[in-house]
């Protein structure tokens, strides 16, 4: 039988991981600084994502405590390379979501700290997944759906619905965008799909200081 950690309340090892990640995070911060997110398809992007720029703006004051890792995007960016598939197996990419603000996170079985914090993802669904908001964890084991769908099963996540590439291309598509720079990765997007910030490392996602900077995104 598995003992579960109460949500909220997160392990030392998550504690020490987030920790070394927020170090990571500390340098992607001054990657990103220097070069940029870029326009992701030129002028129009911009405009369309302009937006996107003054939301990361005014969350920023949020980003901090639980989420003092999330590093606000400094210029229009929207992702037009992440491509995956749904719970149904179809293609999918971030289009699908229009109109919702989308916390996108990256995950694998077999990384220790995207296990710590899914059930934390879970619950922060559970409390603000509505019409405005969603997270999508997208998992990127290679091999068929069983090994994540179980762990999906086994921890309780029943909130939460399970997205998949089994290519690794989202990862790669968003470590050449200069995002991730390992697992699990986590991206803030609004409603039209531009980025507002992105985190390397867990958190923890049912805590005050998440639910604040989700709720200050989609507006409530």
């Amino acid at each position: 039988m598995t003992t579960r950690r109460p949500l909220r309340l997160p392990s030392l090892k998550l504690i020490a991981i987030a920790a070394i990640a927020g170090i990571v995070a500390g340098a992607a911060a001054v990657y990103v600084k220097e070069m940029g997110y870029g326009n992701g398809g030129g002028e129009a992007v911009a405009a369309e994502c302009e937006a996107a720029k003054e939301r990361a703006v005014s969350l920023t004051p949020f980003m901090k405590g639980d989420v003092a890792a999330m590093v606000a995007a400094n210029q229009p960016k929207k992702l037009q390379t992440v491509a995956f598939t749904g719970p149904d197996g179809k293609p999918m990419t971030l289009e699908n979501f229009a109109g919702k603000t989308v916390l996108l996170n990256l995950w694998a079985t077999w990384c220790v700290p995207c296990r710590e914090e899914m059930p934390a993802l879970n619950a922060l669904e559970k409390a603000l997944g509505s019409d405005k908001f969603q997270v999508v964890p997208i998992n990127i084991d290679t091999g068929d759906d069983e090994k994540p769908r179980n762990f999906l099963t086994d921890t309780g996540v029943d909130a939460l619905k399970l997205y998949r590439d089994n290519t690794i291309g989202v990862f790669n598509s968003l470590k050449k965008e200069g995002l991730a720079f390992g697992l699990p990765v986590t991206l803030l997007l609004d409603e039209k799909g531009c980025l507002i910030s992105a985190m390397n490392g867990p958190a923890a996602w049912d805590s005050g200081d998440a639910k604040a900077l989700i709720k200050g995104a989609i507006g409530l």
